[in-house]
C-alpha cells in the first residue's frame, strides 16, 4: 500500500467515524470513499443488528422519563486513535412513543452538515458491524433533560448552531467547522446557560463551554497521519493551534468529552453502557467502561440475540 492510499485510508476512517450518516449523492463529493460506500451486511447480520436495537429501544424507555438522552455509537474502526464511540445524538421519542435520533450528518450531495432526525433501528445499524458494537446512553436529571429536549426539537434554534462547513476534527472553539459530536455539545449549552437573545449562538455556546470547564481531551496522532488533511477533504487542520499541529495533538469533540462534560455539570446524570458481540447484548448500569470484547461483568445484564 502506498502512503497516499494509506493516508486516505487513516483518514476515511476518522471522517466516516465522527460523520455521523453520510448521505450518498451524485454531486459534492461523489467518488470519495466517505460518500460512495454501503455497507453489505447479511440478512442475518442486520437482524442482529435490529434485535440489538431493540434492547437499546428498551432501556431507553426503563432510564428516561421524560423522553430524552444522549446516545452515542460506535462506528468505523477508530480504535486506532483511541476511541471506542464516535458518533453522538439527541435521542428522543415522539408522540407515538417512538425513540428517534436527532443528528448532525454530512449531506454528501450538497457538500455540507445537515439536521437528520433518524430512527433509532437505523442509528444503531450506523455501526455496520455485526460482529461487536457499542452504545451508550446519557440520561441528565429532570430540569436538565427538560431544557435539552426543547432546544433539539425547536428546529429553528437547532438550526441556529448548524455551521455552514463540515470536518470530521473540528476544534471545539473555533467556528470555522463543525462535527456531529460539536454540534451536540454547542446545542447542550444553548439549552443550559442562562436565557437570552443571541447574536451569534455558535460563539456564545463556545464561550459558555469554555467557562462551564468544557475541556476535551487531546488526542495523539503520529505526525505522517496530518498529513490525511491533504487528501481528505472532510479533515481539516486550519482551525487547530498551531502548537497542537506541531505536537500532532489535537482537541476534538468526543462522546466521551461530552459524557464527562454532562456528568461534571449534572452529577445526578444517569448512564447505561451497552455492546453485542454478535450473539449477545451486555448491559451496564453505570459509568465504569464495559470491557474489551463485551464480556459481562459482576452486575452487568446479559441479553441473549439468539441465532
Amino acid at each position: 500500500m502506498n502512503l497516499r492510499r494509506r493516508l486516505l485510508g487513516v483518514g476515511a476512517s476518522l471522517a466516516l467515524g465522527l460523520a455521523g450518516p453520510a448521505m450518498a449523492g451524485s454531486g459534492g463529493l461523489s467518488g470519495e470513499p466517505f460518500c460512495d460506500r454501503a455497507p453489505e451486511l447479511s440478512a442475518a447480520a442486520q437482524d442482529k443488528l435490529l434485535r440489538f436495537a431493540a434492547v437499546v429501544r428498551d432501556a431507553l424507555g426503563e432510564v428516561a422519563p421524560d423522553g430524552l438522552a444522549l446516545i452515542s455509537r460506535s462506528g468505523l474502526d477508530v480504535a486506532r486513535f483511541g476511541i471506542r464511540h464516535s458518533h453522538t445524538a439527541i435521542a428522543w421519542r415522539d408522540a407515538q412513543g417512538r425513540w428517534q435520533a436527532r443528528q448532525l450528518y454530512y449531506a454528501c450531495e450538497e457538500g455540507r452538515p445537515r439536521l437528520y432526525d433518524q430512527g433509532l433501528a437505523g442509528f444503531v445499524l450506523g455501526s455496520d458491524d455485526a460482529a461487536e458494537g457499542y452504545v451508550s446512553i446519557v440520561v441528565p436529571p429532570g430540569d436538565a433533560a427538560r431544557a435539552l429536549r426543547g432546544a433539539a426539537l425547536d428546529t429553528p434554534r437547532a438550526l441556529r448552531l448548524l455551521a455552514g462547513t463540515y470536518s470530521a476534527n473540528a476544534h471545539p472553539f473555533s467556528r470555522r467547522y463543525q462535527n456531529c459530536n460539536q454540534w451536540v455539545a454547542e446545542l447542550l449549552a444553548d439549552a443550559w446557560r442562562p436565557a437570552g437573545a443571541a447574536e451569534d449562538p455558535r460563539a456564545e455556546a463556545q464561550t459558555w463551554l469554555a467557562e462551564a470547564g468544557y475541556a476535551p481531551a487531546p488526542i495523539r496522532v503520529a505526525a505522517w497521519q496530518l498529513l490525511a488533511s491533504a487528501f481528505v477533504p472532510l479533515i481539516h487542520l486550519d482551525d487547530h493551534p498551531e502548537p497542537d499541529r506541531a505536537a500532532a495533538t489535537l482537541h476534538l469533540s468526543l462522546p466521551r468529552s461530552i459524557e464527562a462534560f454532562v456528568r461534571q455539570r449534572h452529577p445526578g446524570s444517569r448512564r447505561l453502557a451497552l455492546c453485542h458481540d454478535g450473539t449477545q447484548v451486555v448491559v451496564r448500569n453505570g459509568w465504569t467502561p464495559l470491557a474489551e470484547g463485551c464480556r459481562p461483568e459482576g452486575g452487568d445484564r446479559a441479553v441473549v440475540l439468539g441465532d
